[in-house]
Formats: structure tokens, sequence, C-alpha cells
């Protein structure tokens, strides 16, 4: 009898044991993709795109608020799966009353005041930063820089120009915040699996993981019919993102009992940040970019007429010695005048004025189809798949005038017109000259808010009739 009662106890321990089992067996496991990066590179390009947004981004200024968020961080990263990587973590409170948040990688993460006081409950801001840190842990936006480096077409087009991508694969161009696109962009993929990253997150750290989909539930519902608010422009919305996080609160056990959902502290934090006044779009953080006309509504300085230089080892070229070069390096590098990156509005820098540099390699099929046909095919091709890609990013560019043949230090070049959306406001005109170097298309944009372009013509004209190849 004994016996029995001892095999009788083991099967109900067995199957008490079972029934906490699903909120560590049955969870999603979900684990970094591909990166040429090291985590430690994650730290060093966060880092230096974090200085340079808190330049360019509003602060709250609140110590209160900043402690609150770090301390809300710390707590949630607790239960967060690093791969044994320690990130020093930073949370940041932006002044801005769009509802959105982004994390660099490397764990430097920015909160737009709009989030907080969009929040329901603690349970939902906390639903956000679990988001957010997921894509640090996933390492999604060194992730992203590593697959644009590696595809065809030089990246350093996306980033200089439309904040849309890194400029190069190396760290001084990621380093910078006009390159913070390409580290922000994420894929529905990445979306997802942040989604179910952050849901664990929230379960394990006792708050009611509903809190996920709750939050973006409503921000859905109150921009019905209007564009996409920031937060989900930035963040792509996946296909059944509510039934997913559904599926994964179920995988984990269901709602717990005693879930957290709202505290003192965030309802306190809650109606001191909607005491700050509303920094306008106008403000230096942004550039002057709320838009007046087709543009943003100040100039940057006059260029100067006395010009230095920049070199590679490749070419040469003048340009006006009051702008300076925004990162680089052999696939990518702008030029402009101080204030000629604007914040676009969603957290991103990215060039309203100046020069954009860059190269889109020659494949093999290219050089193939060339020697097929005839060397201007290749050029022509070539621009034509950058345009083309340019476009699939920036659904608004056009292309105004197309591709005319012209000269370049005396070598057969391509000058192609487009007209874009203006990160500043407005329209803008996007002047794109592509010559064929011995392995390589090299590419100049040159870039203005339309009602601008013709005062900076003579200045862009002069910086490519400056330039001279060195091979």
């Amino acid at each position: 009898m004994s016996g029995a009662i001892r095999r009788l106890s083991s099967i109900i321990l067995l199957a008490l044991f079972a029934g906490c089992w699903p909120a560590l067996a049955q969870r999603t496991q979900v684990k970094p993709g591909w990166n040429m990066f090291s985590p430690q590179q994650d730290i060093e390009v966060g880092k230096r795109a974090a200085t340079d947004a808190q330049a360019q981004l509003p602060s709250c200024n609140l110590p209160r608020v900043d402690a609150y968020l770090t301390q809300l961080g710390k707590k949630l990263v607790a239960h967060l799966d690093t791969g044994g990587v320690t990130y020093p973590w930073e949370v940041h409170c932006v002044n801005d009353r769009s509802v959105n948040a982004f994390a660099l990688p490397g764990g430097y993460v920015f909160v737009n005041r709009g989030a907080i006081e969009f929040a329901d409950n603690e349970a939902q801001l906390a639903a956000v930063l679990a988001h957010e840190i997921s894509h640090v842990a996933l390492r999604h936006g060194t992730n992203q820089a590593s697959k644009a480096s590696a595809a065809q077409i030089g990246v350093g087009l996306f980033g200089t120009l439309f904040g849309n991508s890194t400029g190069g694969a190396l760290l001084t161009q990621l380093g910078s915040f006009t390159a913070g696109g390409i580290l922000l962009r994420y894929s529905r993929t990445a979306e997802t699996q942040a989604d179910i990253m952050g849901t664990q997150v929230l379960y394990d750290s006792g708050y009611d993981p509903r809190a996920l989909e709750q939050f973006f539930e409503k921000l859905e519902q109150q921009n019905k019919g209007k564009n996409p608010p920031e937060f989900l422009s930035d963040h792509p919305n996946p296909d059944h993102r509510v039934e997913r996080v559904d599926e994964e609160i179920q995988k984990l056990g269901g709602i717990p009992p005693k879930a957290r959902r709202d505290s003192a502290e965030f309802e306190a934090v809650k109606r001191e940040v909607m005491t700050l006044p509303v920094i306008k779009k106008t403000s230096k953080t942004t550039a002057a970019a709320t838009p007046t006309g087709n543009g943003p509504a100040a100039s940057p300085a006059d260029p100067s007429r006395t010009f230095t230089t920049y070199r590679t080892a490749d070419f040469s070229l003048q340009y006006p010695d009051n702008w300076k070069q925004f990162g680089g390096d052999r696939s990518g590098i702008s030029i402009g005048p101080e204030g000629g990156v604007v914040n676009d509005g969603s957290g991103h820098g990215a060039l309203a004025y100046g020069v954009s540099i860059g190269t889109a390699p020659i494949s093999n099929s290219d050089a193939a189809k060339g020697s097929n046909t005839n060397d201007s095919s290749v050029p022509a091709n070539i621009t034509q798949r950058i345009i083309g890609d340019l476009q699939a990013a920036n659904p608004n560019l056009q292309i105004t005038r197309q591709p005319q043949p012209v000269k370049l230090n005396n070598q057969p070049a391509l000058s192609t017109y487009l007209a874009n959306d203006s990160p500043g406001g407005g329209r803008e005109i996007d002047w794109l000259i592509t010559v064929q170097r011995p392995d390589a298309i090299l590419y100049f944009i040159c870039t203005a808010p339309q009602n601008d372009f013709d005062n900076y013509r003579k200045t862009f004209s002069a910086i490519l009739d400056s330039v001279r190849f060195t091979r």
C-alpha cells in the first residue's frame, strides 16, 4: 500500500510540475541573426550615435523622469536574454509629443514624452521599453547594417541622403545619428521577434503581458484614416500582431494572477512630463524643420566662396570651407553646411542641404552585360538600379528629368534630376551624377529644398567641376 501511495504521490508531483513547465518549455526561442559586427562594436556604434542623437534631440531635462525610466529599464533588463553580453543600458526622455521610442545598438534607449503621455499605465510603458530592449538583445540594428553592407548597391547612398541606411559598413559611419536610419528601420520579421521577446520579458518581470498588444491596439485605433504614427512608421506593423502576442502569452501559461499593471511612480512621472512646454519643430534641435512653403523655415549660412579639399585614394574635390563632413568611409560620405542635416521628424537625421558621395559596385554580371553591348550600358543600368532602390525606400521620390549624358573631369557621366520629400518639410531637388570608375559607379547627389536649390546650384556645379580622378 505504501508503495502505491509513493507512486501516486510521484504522479501528482509530476502533474504539478508539468503545470508549471509551459512558461519555460513552450516559449518561443528567438535568437539574433547573422551579424558582421561584434557585440562590443554594437556598444561602440550605439555610444557614438547616442551622443550624436542627444545633441540633436530636445531633452526633457527632468532628473526624476530619467531616474524612473532607468529604474524601469533595469527591472526589465534583468529578465532579458542578451546571450551573456553586458550592455551599458541608458534610457533618455525626449521632449517630443509624438508617440515614439527607439533603441540604438548597445543599449541606448530614447523614449519620447509622447509615449509616456499616451500609455494608460506602467505596464504599457514597460511594454514599449521591453520591445525596444529586445531589438538591442537581438542585435537588429547591426544585423540590418550587415545585410545592407553585403548588398550589391553601395549603402552610403541611403544613409547620407535619406536617413534610411548606414553610409557604409565601417563603425565611424554607423556612429553618426545621420546613419541612424538603418539601425532603426526594422523589418516586419524583426518586429515580430521583438514582440515575442518583449512579451516574455514583461511576463518574467511580473507585468501583465497583454499591455504590449493593448498599446499597439490603442495606437492603431486612434490613428484610423490618418498617416501611420511615428512608432508604426519606424516599427512596421507585422501581420496578425495581436494574435501572435496572444499566442505567446498562452505559451507562457496565460495571464499571471497578480500581474502588475500600474504604479504611483508612473502616474507621478506622467503628470510631470505633461507639464513640460511643447518643443516646436522650429527649434534649433531640429534645424528649423517646420515647413514654410516648399522647404525648411530657415536656411543654413550661405556657402563660403573659399574652398577646401576632400581627398580619397581615387579622387579629390573642392567644397566650401564653412561646410563639414558628416561621417564617411570609402563607400559613402555627406558634405554640407552646419544645420544641413536635420531631424526628419521621426528621430532620424537626414541631409537637407549638401552633397552625398558614394559608390555602387559593378558586379560580374554588370560587367558581362557591358562587354556584350557597349560600355555606356553599365553606368546606365546601375543608375537605374540606384534610382529604383531609392524609390523603393522613398515612395514619394520621382524622376523629374531622365538621365542625360554629361562630362565629369572629361569622363562620360549621367545627370539625373529627382524630386523627393525634404526631411525639413516640403519638397527637395536631388541632382544625381553617376560616372563609371574601374570597379564601381561613383555617384554624387546634390540636395537642397526646392525653393533654395537655384541658390545652391552654382556651388554644386563648382564642386562637381573640381572633381579630379587620381586613377
